[in-house]
């Protein structure tokens, strides 16, 4: 984010006191790592990363206030994205996420130097494995499974920032899981 205006955000607009840099410091990380999810593609991560934050700063007047920031965050995130891949007809792909982001939530745990040589190389296995399903899932239920299970957003700010029923958030991440749980099913035994 080169050049951030520094604009205070008032209490008619985002319903918070700060200035729009700090908002963008305090979630760029988790929309980046959102957005590299689906994309697979760092560099195109950081140029929606960055359009996402183009567009809040261009649409604060229009922010209702019975959302929260991040949601309306997400949902800028996911359309940009949606848009990105109508206009290149082809499916989002899963990337991990550096473990070393500044808010401390990366994409799987990471394996530690110290740990065990063999726990650590089937942590490292299990990751990959995981990865990969997550991939394999479905966009629809991939939003859903990155957004409720890895980002943390409850089901509701998931309807939100998807803009869908609670009700098809429910259904979507069940199935998710049941997908993944039977993909994963030999790691699970073990």
């Amino acid at each position: 984010m080169a050049c951030i205006p520094s604009v205070t955000i008032e209490q008619g607009s985002l319903g918070i006191e700060q200035t729009f840099e700090g908002l963008v410091q305090q979630y760029k990380n988790r929309i980046y790592g959102y957005i590299c999810r689906l994309t697979n593609d760092s560099p195109e991560a950081e140029d929606l990363t960055q359009e996402v934050f183009i567009r809040a700063y261009q649409g604060m007047q229009a922010f209702r206030r019975d959302a929260a920031v991040d949601t309306w965050l997400y949902r800028i995130a996911t359309n940009l994205v949606i848009d990105r891949f109508r206009r290149q007809q082809r499916a989002p792909q899963w990337v991990p996420v550096p473990d070393d982001a500044e808010d401390g939530q990366g994409g799987l745990p990471s394996t530690s130097r110290d740990a065990d040589p063999q726990a650590a190389a089937q942590l490292g296995e299990l990751q990959r494995q995981v990865q990969r399903a997550v991939y394999s899932l479905p966009p629809k239920l991939r939003a859903v499974v990155v957004l409720h299970d890895m980002e943390g957003l409850a089901y509701e700010e998931v309807a939100e920032a998807l803009g869908c029923p609670l009700g098809t958030v429910k259904s979507r991440l069940f199935n998710a899981r049941l997908l993944l749980r039977r993909k994963l099913e030999h790691y699970m035994e073990g």
